[in-house]
């Protein structure tokens, strides 16, 4: 059974590798068609980063046009060493970040070190364990917004590497690869975001978690 499931899950990765070749194949050829269904397959997740990144609608829809006008012409240049989807958020991520360093123009990674750190990450001040919550709360409207709203104040730096491993459900490698950096900076800013984003929430979450308990 387990030798048969694994025959199957490796077919399905050939049949999706061939595919994306084929499909690969036609964009270089000019076939409008298969730039269309590209458009179609990739939009929705280039979309759904730029305005995570950007948080604004009309400017992310400006990503996504820049970012298939960006890879259509220079699909030439694509060499495959990653997936095609990987290769279209690497170009959507680009573009955001210009665009975001356009607006803070005194922009500093947290990857620099201040005077006497030691490069650690602070522990929050209050951390709340979310699951004290029951399931519904998380599927309000409410909660949802606030969630979306402390993923968008997330420093710059880390918000990327949040969007794409919890949120666009990418492995470390690929995260990697699209923001070209290492694998255990991946790792590290990924940490960084969840404490950020817990001490962020604490307030919040803590006073629905009363309310729950009252009710």
């Amino acid at each position: 059974m387990a030798w048969n499931l694994l025959q199957s899950n490796s077919s399905k990765i050939m049949d999706a590798a061939n595919v994306e070749q084929e499909l690969l194949e036609r964009i270089r050829a000019g076939d409008k068609s298969a730039c269309a269904m590209c458009v179609e397959l990739h939009a929705p997740a280039v979309y759904r980063v730029a305005l995570r990144m950007i948080g604004d609608e009309t400017e992310a829809e400006d990503i996504v046009q820049e970012t298939f006008l960006s890879a259509f012409d220079a699909i030439d240049s694509f060499e495959g060493r990653s997936g095609l989807g990987t290769w279209l958020y690497r170009i959507a991520y680009n573009a955001a970040l210009m665009r975001l360093r356009k607006k803070q123009p005194m922009f500093v990674s947290i990857d620099t070190p201040a005077a006497g750190s030691d490069d650690e990450t602070p522990a929050p001040v209050e951390l709340f364990d979310w699951c004290c919550l029951p399931e519904a709360e998380f599927a309000s409207a409410e909660a949802r917004s606030e969630l979306e709203q402390a993923i968008g104040e997330l420093p710059e730096t880390l918000r990327p590497v949040f969007i794409l491993r919890e949120l666009e459900g990418m492995s470390t490698e690929e995260t990697a690869q699209v923001l070209e950096i290492s694998v255990a900076n991946v790792k590290t800013r990924l940490h960084r975001a969840r404490l950020w984003l817990r001490e962020r929430l604490a307030a919040y979450f803590t006073e629905l978690a009363q309310g729950s308990r009252r009710a």
